[in-house]
């Protein structure tokens, strides 16, 4: 029974690192010039309106900027790129049964005689809930006035009391997601 709890014990800690990361898409205009883009400048219009805390925003918009700088970029009043950011959180629920049960046994032969009857089993569901949570990070062509390439980091949520830990984890999105930029245009051979 012992080695059934430590299995569970092992199995659920295995899920709760494996969700610890952050996934990342990005997603781009093939036909836009990336090496033109030199300067950029956030797009308050539309950060107003994100529904985050305003220390949230201020720790996501400094980790995009220490990256836009660490790719060579400077902040401009007059940008090629507008930095735009949005987010969006649901409820992720988790279930996991565990419904064994060890057989009948209806004949079995023991001392002074045969007995019939059950066998012996346990189940039991484990339900957990935790909040996904979705860093949208929108890089639009000033000049155009489009959109020229979006990153996208998807990873589990938690509410720190710990402030460090709460920048630490926005800050993983954020360099998770800009490793994505600029991106890598392949070239097609014919």
């Amino acid at each position: 029974m012992k080695n059934i709890y430590a299995l569970a014990s092992l199995i659920l800690l295995m899920v709760v690192v494996s969700c610890s990361s952050v996934s990342v898409y990005s997603d781009y205009d093939k036909a836009t010039d990336f090496t033109g883009f030199k300067t950029y400048a956030f797009y308050k219009k539309g950060i107003d309106k994100v529904e985050i805390s305003d220390l949230d925003k201020k720790r996501i918009l400094r980790a995009i900027e220490r990256e836009l700088k660490a790719k060579g970029m400077v902040a401009s009043d007059n940008p090629d790129l507008l930095v735009n950011i949005f987010t969006k959180s649901r409820e992720k629920i988790d279930i996991y049964n565990n419904n064994s049960y060890y057989g009948w046994y209806p004949w079995y032969y023991g001392y002074g005689g045969y007995y019939g009857g059950g066998g012996y089993g346990f189940g039991y569901s484990n339900v957990s809930s935790s909040t996904e949570g979705t860093l949208f990070i929108d890089l639009i062509d000033a000049r155009k006035k489009e959109l020229a390439w979006q990153g996208i980091g998807v990873g589990i949520l938690s509410y720190y009391k710990n402030v460090d830990k709460k920048e630490a984890k926005i800050n993983e999105f954020v360099t998770n997601i800009m490793t994505q930029y600029p991106p890598q245009i392949e070239v097609s051979s014919n």
